[in-house]
């Protein structure tokens, strides 16, 4: 890669932070939408706190950084183990939890 620039980013003094365990993502030609939210156990409800659309290039390179960035946490804290490892991973985490309909 070229050289890096620094960049100069600004926080909103009154930003407030989201926990999310639990994503819903889609795409349109020009867009990808990722929606960040919490699932409650025992909640059937999720409640999605967060949305993000980015063009399908910014979403590339954030798989790219979040890639590297999860080898470097690997790198020093160990091995993150996905359990289960089945087909379809996202019912073995969530059972029967499903988006909304509609959308």
């Amino acid at each position: 890669m070229g050289s890096q620039r620094k960049l100069n980013v600004s926080l909103p003094p009154n930003l407030e932070p989201i926990y999310a365990n639990f994503s819903l993502i889609t795409h349109s030609p020009s867009e990808v939408i990722v929606d960040f939210a919490q699932m409650m156990p025992n909640h059937p409800q999720v409640q999605v706190r967060g949305r993000v659309v980015m063009t399908p290039l910014n979403a590339k390179l954030l798989m790219r950084a979040l890639e590297d960035n999860l080898k470097k946490y690997e790198s020093r804290f160990g091995e993150i183990v996905i359990p289960g490892q089945g087909d379809d991973l996202a019912r073995e985490f969530f059972g029967g939890v499903h988006p909304p309909q509609g959308e």
